[in-house]
């Protein structure tokens, strides 16, 4: 499993991704993020003053909004909601898009700011099973073995709650930048995972 980060949307970095993860051999679910997406919906709450269970719901949207124009980027790619239309998707050779809102709001995951793209990423993780789950960022990463998951959160470059879901969750995460954008389509072609393996704790 993929998250893509929404920092990429506007990042000439986001083809060549596309382009890697498109060699990946095996089935592949991608996690859309929120990046402008999301930003927008902060805005508008600032102005208009709804709820945060409101922009929660918003912002998941919004994660959909950037799914969709990924699809429209990357023809292999397909919109789902559910672990069963995910599974349907991927018999087909496809790559399967997880539109976030209907599943998440039906689930016990806190509705606000904390939960971001990357807990929703663990989280779809745990229900799904999936063995690995890499992010993909837009800002460089430090190959430096040994970083933990509170590491990566107490530097801002994933959320707070994301160490607990990612535990939680049992999957191998990684953690990539641009850094190691030049060698993604090689090594996904041979079925490995770009970037840095993170330690739980």
């Amino acid at each position: 499993m993929v998250k893509l980060g929404g920092s990429l949307a506007d990042s000439p970095q986001l083809a060549g991704w596309i382009a890697a993860l498109d060699g990946h051999k095996g089935p592949l679910i991608i996690v859309p993020g929120g990046g402008s997406f999301a930003e927008a919906v902060r805005a508008m709450q600032k102005t208009m003053k709804f709820d945060d269970d409101a922009a929660h719901h918003i912002a998941m949207v919004a994660m959909e909004q950037y799914g969709l124009a990924l699809a429209a980027l990357w023809p292999r790619l397909e919109m789902t909601e559910s672990p069963s239309a995910i599974s349907r998707v991927l018999r087909t050779g496809r790559v399967a898009c997880w539109a976030p809102a209907a599943m998440a709001l039906a689930s016990p995951l806190p509705k606000c700011w904390d939960v971001t793209s990357d807990t929703l990423a663990a989280w779809l993780a745990a229900q799904v099973r999936a063995d690995r789950l890499l992010l993909i960022k837009s800002a460089p990463i430090e190959m430096e073995a040994g970083l933990t998951l509170a590491d990566f959160a107490h530097a801002g470059l994933v959320d707070r709650l994301f160490p607990h879901f990612a535990a939680a969750g049992g999957a191998d995460i990684f953690i990539a930048g641009p850094n190691v954008l030049p060698d993604a389509p090689a090594i996904f072609a041979r079925g490995e995972v770009p970037g840095l393996a993170v330690r739980r704790a």
